[in-house]
């Protein structure tokens, strides 16, 4: 059995541990997303022009609190090698599932 400073330090590593256990949990974790009702039609954007290095992600509607609310859409840093795959709803049966906005290889 652990004693005085020989505890305290057996419970800061075990915390520790847990706490590193937290952090290494991939920051690309998926929700999915399934609602019952379809997207409204797009919103209809003004794209700007081109922007060197940046590739345009177009809006979406993204479901907030029970209902779709439009993301604008915005620049984001150009990876080559790489296309933007934007967001969307796919139809699943009678629901729909939010797919989102990533990267992938050309």
């Amino acid at each position: 059995m652990l004693k005085g400073s020989s505890m305290l330090k057996g419970l800061s590593l075990a915390s520790l541990v847990v706490l590193t256990g937290l952090a290494a949990t991939p920051a690309s974790a998926r929700v999915d997303v399934m609602v019952g009702v379809g997207p409204p039609v797009p919103v209809v954007e003004t794209v700007p022009g081109p922007r060197m290095g940046y590739v345009w992600a177009p809006g979406y509607w993204r479901w907030h609190h029970r209902a779709h609310m439009w993301v604008p859409g915005h620049w984001i840093r150009e990876r080559h090698g790489y296309h933007w795959m934007a967001d969307r709803w796919d139809p699943r049966g009678n629901r729909y599932a939010y797919v989102p906005g990533h990267w992938e290889r050309d």
